[in-house]
């Protein structure tokens, strides 16, 4: 019994203990809350940078590394009506990084100040940012918004500075009212517009001073939104025998170029799909085969295996008979597309020909030259 007593602390120590337990689980919840909720706080101070002002243009920023990793770029939600003093609290957090260049720009608002509105869309041009409808992510500190989202007058003329613009999806609309002709702020719009890439007609769809709800045939048709791809541009460069015209389109992905070589045996169209080197190596490791379309339609009944990563590019070519010169000419679209070897999806992109007709034109005249001095006639 003795050994036993001798060896077990006394109900003092024991008590001693205790208390000296008990203070240092305090001291660690004390710690463990006060990181927490400086980690909160950076969170939040990360994810919602918002004006509380119900007449304002509220501004959430969402730049956690979820989004990051998913989007790759910030995703900033403005919401609220757009008052006169927006422009400058947008460019504030430019100016301060929280809105880098190539931010995703996610619009919900009734309109508000027509200038600040084009301000607004000067700062999303000048920073190469993309143009999206979109409510914001709900938070504790955020008001109740309705997920349909609606971009209204000074809204779409905001919406109109993205360098890449999305049309609505879902329930989100988009909503216009006639400039008016009268109007000294007429010729500014226009001008506006235009320096967007926007037809100015697409505020003479509103009778009077009602709103028009654009379809999204509207939308995409003046040029309101382009979904990702701007308008594409051409170059002819004919030489000795050879017809040569190359067209190309900057998108959201990367660089989308065509060319189309013209000899007396055919055309050859070569894709240059430019997305970086890791990613071009990726997709032609997957790749299964290659095809071009016409107005979504394939161009040949033959698919090809001829698929190379060069440098920054996937690059891809195929021959097509000097007969469908006509059908290429009149075609309103030509896409480039590879097939994955998982079936479920295709790599590749698309390009409208309308903007480039005059070049297509040109194009052709100079192909059936080079066929025509080739005919046993000619020779003679």
């Amino acid at each position: 019994m003795r050994a036993l007593n001798a060896s077990a602390p006394s109900p003092r120590r024991t008590r001693s203990r205790y208390v000296m337990w008990c203070a240092l689980l305090v001291t660690c919840a004390a710690a463990a809350l006060s990181v927490h909720a400086q980690t909160s706080g950076t969170r939040a101070s990360q994810s919602a940078t918002q004006t509380q002002n119900a007449d304002q243009l509220a501004i959430q920023v969402n730049d956690d590394r979820m989004t990051l990793a998913v989007a790759k770029v910030p995703q900033i939600y403005l919401y609220g009506p757009i008052d006169a003093n927006a422009p400058q609290r947008v460019e504030a957090l430019i100016k301060s990084h929280k809105i880098p260049e190539g931010s995703d720009i996610y619009l919900n608002s009734p309109g508000g100040d027509i200038d600040a509105g084009l301000a607004l869309g000067r700062l999303f041009r000048s920073g190469a940012m993309t143009t999206h409808l979109g409510s914001p992510r709900r938070t504790a500190r955020s008001p109740v918004v309705p997920k349909a989202s609606s971009c209204v007058n000074a809204c779409a003329f905001a919406f109109a500075g993205g360098l890449y613009r999305w049309a609505p999806t879902g329930n989100d609309r988009m909503g216009v009212q006639a400039i008016d002709g009268a109007s000294p702020n007429t010729g500014k719009l226009a001008d506006y517009l235009k320096d967007m890439g926007v037809n100015p007609l697409v505020f003479s769809n509103a009778p009077g001073n009602d709103v028009a709800w654009l379809t999204n045939d509207q939308v995409l048709g003046y040029n309101l939104a382009n979904n990702g791809r701007i308008p594409p541009t051409a170059v002819n460069r004919p030489m000795n025998g050879v017809a040569s015209l190359s067209l190309t389109q900057m998108a959201r992905d990367g660089e989308h170029r065509l060319t189309l070589l013209c000899r007396p045996d055919g055309i050859t169209v070569t894709a240059y799909y430019t997305i970086g080197a890791e990613r071009s190596r990726q997709i032609v490791a997957r790749a299964t085969q290659s095809y071009f379309e016409l107005n979504h339609q394939p161009a040949t009944e033959r698919e090809h295996m001829g698929i190379a990563a060069v440098a920054q590019s996937v690059v891809f070519s195929q021959p097509i008979p000097l007969t469908q010169l006509d059908q290429l000419l009149s075609a309103r679209s030509m896409g480039a597309w590879l097939a994955d070897k998982g079936g479920a999806v295709r790599y590749g992109f698309w390009m409208e020909l309308d903007p480039v007709r005059d070049n297509l034109r040109d194009y052709r005249n100079s192909c059936l030259q080079i066929a025509k001095a080739q005919t046993p006639a000619a020779k003679g």
